[in-house]
């Protein structure tokens, strides 16, 4: 646990001494904050088209600003995943170090998820960081906090899933670029898997369906806490995982 924490503190620290951490950071910032203001503008216009007509119906601000905004961030996270992963063992491989981590005393499983839980913790960083603009819905509204919570938790774990699966497509290049193209296509691809339900319902599209991440975060964006598909998430956590110990215990061999 100690090696794990290590190694996870030393990589964290490698993404902020670098542009990337601050980069992303700045870049999801701004475009989650400028689809929050118009998600907002659009949400009071058509409150006050509502009380100039004389409807007194209450509106939802989790349902006009929250749950879009926080489905539209998990989309945004495909683009920022590769970024994040891309350089967590394509770099090792690029300097000529992976050989002295594969040889060291420190167990595969330790230096895995150290990498891994590293970019995670990136990822919610940046989430929590740019979801300060919902200090202005609690200021001046009363949304539901609860299901917020809920939504953000399934943000979370579609992150983690596919950061999982970023870990280990790191390990097969030393090339960034390629490392980042090759996990877009693979969360790309999971992304768009559900697609198929939409005009089959045989049992290999049922499949394909099951499969994409975005089915099972359609009960998060709900608001409803579901233990089947947070533990999908978590299957795709251990399976990339495990894939990423196979190709890092091929490396020790060759080494």
């Amino acid at each position: 646990m100690r090696n794990m924490w290590i190694i996870c503190r030393r990589e964290l620290s490698s993404y902020f001494a670098s542009p990337i951490a601050w980069l992303l950071l700045a870049m999801y910032s701004i475009i989650f904050g400028w689809i929050f203001w118009n998600f907002l503008a659009e949400f009071i216009k058509q409150s006050q088209d509502m009380m100039m007509m004389g409807q007194t119906q209450p509106m939802n601000v989790n349902e006009q600003i929250i749950r879009p905004l926080l489905g539209t961030s998990s989309f945004l996270g495909l683009f920022m995943i590769p970024l994040i992963s891309m350089r967590l063992f394509a770099e090792e491989k690029r300097n000529g170090t992976i050989e002295l981590l594969a040889t060291s005393p420190v167990r595969d499983i330790e230096i895995i998820i150290g990498k891994w839980f590293s970019a995670t913790l990136l990822y919610c960083w940046i989430i929590i960081f740019a979801c300060v603009n919902f200090v202005f819905l609690f200021r001046y509204g009363n949304p539901d906090w609860k299901p917020m919570l809920v939504t953000l938790l399934g943000v979370f774990l579609q992150g983690a899933a596919l950061l999982a699966v970023g870990t280990f497509i790191s390990t097969l290049t030393k090339n960034q670029i390629i490392a980042a193209a090759m996990t877009f296509g693979a969360c790309l691809l999971l992304w768009v898997f559900s697609w198929v339900s939409s005009y089959d319902s045989s049992t290999w599209a049922q499949v394909f369906s099951y499969l994409s991440v975005i089915t099972h975060f359609d009960t998060f964006d709900r608001g409803v806490l579901s233990t089947k598909d947070a533990i999908y998430y978590l299957s795709v956590i251990f399976v990339g995982l495990f894939f990423t110990a196979r190709s890092m215990e091929s490396l020790r061999w060759r080494s």
